[in-house]
């Protein structure tokens, strides 16, 4: 069989799509905009939060990466639960519960409740997410899923990226509370589009889902997130330790399960295959440079540049401009030259997105500065969304789609909650520390109270309110404030270029070429057809 199946030319696999294929894909992208919306809107909204709960860099950096701490924590058991008992009914589930997720964060009295009314809708989508990328593996087949599949990545981080304009013009009218109920009516509509146009039961497992590897991947993910985001804590090192310890005992308990039981949560043999692994780290860079890159470029906008809400979104609109122009480039770039060709091109283009923060991104700089390097960051996701997605989805039998698109969720959503810590936790850290450089250079340091210097290290919203508080000292306290910022992100920035250039190298040594893959690839499509023939009878 193997040899009949690597003897199958790419090619030879058909190209097939379901009725109405149009609408059942705009269907899906509406659906999956309920999740992609609230990944970034809340970026823009921090300074305003911070403001409202005077609120420390750690506390700001989870309502960041709360809703992409709880998407990560669950796309996996949430996918496989809906390969078994209906993706359409998860799917429906999950938009559902995002309207009082987002009625609880649009109205959350405390910063505590905010950042669980984020995590809640993260799991919300979780339930909606993983489901849309699992129809179009499953309705579509060959070149027409990758064309499909390239659309819907490209519009999904348009969407992402385009969050954060939306949350600028409704903070010039509104408080930051409506930010996230935005995302209802458009909850609404897809209910309505879903319930009309996705059939109900599409190649689902008929298999028992593995309910305890589920809860042990969400302790795992979620534990190590939360420890990431904690270290930056001085007073909470216990905590991190802890965090750290039981997501390694989450960790090898979930190898242990996943190696024992009949019918994993995820599929380690599959898994292991190089055109899932590397493309699932792969996808978990680049996603997740996108998500840090906006989460601190948001910040960096309008503390240090002085943007208004509106500029520091519309800002943004080059990254998602030209992931739409290059996702087409990017199918056509896979089928001609292969995933690992495409995945490094993406990588070359984030490095350099990087290093232009890096070097430009100071105070004073004009607005060009700003684009360029998020143009650079805008076609590396889109060269890297296509081939990181289709990559996972050609790697696994067609009822277990779940898994790969829980794999191609998890790429944007632990990336992005991974980048998003990693990078926050540097930022707070660089900042404490450059900040109290800054204070204990200052000749009145001695006269300045322990609680205005905890204030004053714990986050940019904290200095400008100490700076209203004392304004014969704001104009040093905001220099310093801004000065502070910069050093912080600059480390950040030099972690997004180590992180590229490992993604780049470990694509570069184990991704098969162009060739090796299309066989793989035939293969694996055999395999999927001829398990598939044999349950027939036996279903009869």
């Amino acid at each position: 069989m193997a040899a009949n199946a690597a003897a199958v030319a790419p090619a030879e696999i058909p190209s097939t799509a379901p009725p109405k294929a149009g609408l059942v894909l705009a269907t899906l992208i509406v659906a999956s905009a309920v999740a992609n919306l609230p990944l970034a809107m809340a970026n823009v909204a921090l300074p305003s939060i911070g403001a409202s709960f005077d609120a420390s860099q750690t506390q700001l950096n989870l309502v960041a990466v709360g809703y992409s701490l709880g998407l990560a924590c669950s796309v996996l058991w949430l996918g496989a639960l809906g390969d078994r008992y209906g993706r359409k009914m998860m799917l429906l589930l999950g938009l559902t519960l995002a309207i009082p997720a987002a009625l609880i964060a649009g109205f959350a009295p405390t910063i505590q409740i905010l950042i669980g009314a984020r995590i809640f809708g993260g799991i919300a989508a979780g339930m909606a997410f993983p489901t849309c990328l699992a129809l179009i593996a499953a309705l579509w087949g060959g070149p027409a899923r990758t064309r499909s599949i390239a659309l819907w990545a490209a519009t999904g981080g348009a969407i992402n990226a385009c969050g954060p304009l939306l949350s600028g013009l409704i903070l010039t009218r509104f408080a930051w509370g409506v930010v996230f109920l935005v995302v209802i009516p458009v909850a609404l509509v897809a209910l309505f589009l879903v319930l009309k146009n996705i059939p109900a039961h599409v190649k689902e497992s008929t298999e028992p889902v593995d309910n305890f590897g589920g809860i042990l991947s969400m302790v795992l993910v979620g534990t190590l997130i939360l420890g990431i985001n904690f270290a930056a804590v001085p007073s909470m090192r216990t905590l991190v330790l802890g965090l750290f310890a039981v997501a390694a005992a989450a960790l090898i308990l979930f190898v242990i399960r996943q190696r024992r039981a009949k019918n994993p949560l995820y599929d380690l043999k599959v898994a292991a295959r190089p055109t899932f692994w590397v493309a699932a780290l792969g996808g978990i860079i680049v996603f997740g440079s996108l998500m840090g890159a906006m989460f601190l470029g948001q910040q960096f906008m309008q503390n240090v540049l002085g943007y208004s809400t509106v500029a520091a979104g519309a800002a943004i609109l080059p990254a998602a401009i030209f992931m739409i122009l290059v996702a087409p480039r990017s199918a056509k770039l896979v089928h001609a030259r292969g995933s690992r060709f495409t995945l490094l091109l993406s990588f070359a283009a984030v490095f350099i997105a990087f290093v232009l923060m890096l070097l430009l991104w100071n105070e004073g700089i004009p607005y060009w500065m700003v684009a360029i390097a998020y143009i650079f960051l805008g076609i590396g996701v889109g060269l890297g969304g296509t081939p990181s997605s289709n990559s996972l989805t050609a790697s696994v039998p067609v009822t277990r789609v779940g898994m790969a698109s829980g794999t191609a969720d998890l790429q944007r959503d632990l990336g992005g909650a991974l980048m998003q810590s990693i990078f926050g936790a540097l930022l707070a850290m660089g900042f404490a520390a450059a900040m109290a450089t800054a204070i204990a250079a200052s000749p009145d340091a001695a006269a300045i109270p322990s609680s205005d210097v905890t204030a004053l290290e714990s986050s940019y919203a904290s200095a400008e309110t100490l700076a209203v508080e004392y304004p014969q000292y704001s104009t040093q306290i905001t220099a310093a404030a801004k000065e502070s910022f910069l050093a912080g992100d600059d480390y950040a920035y030099m972690a997004g270029l180590i992180f590229v250039v490992l993604g780049a190298v470990l694509i570069f040594l184990k991704y098969p070429k162009k060739d090796e893959e299309g066989k793989l690839e035939a293969r694996f499509h055999a395999e999927d057809v001829a398990a598939m023939a044999a349950a027939v009878p036996a279903e009869a």
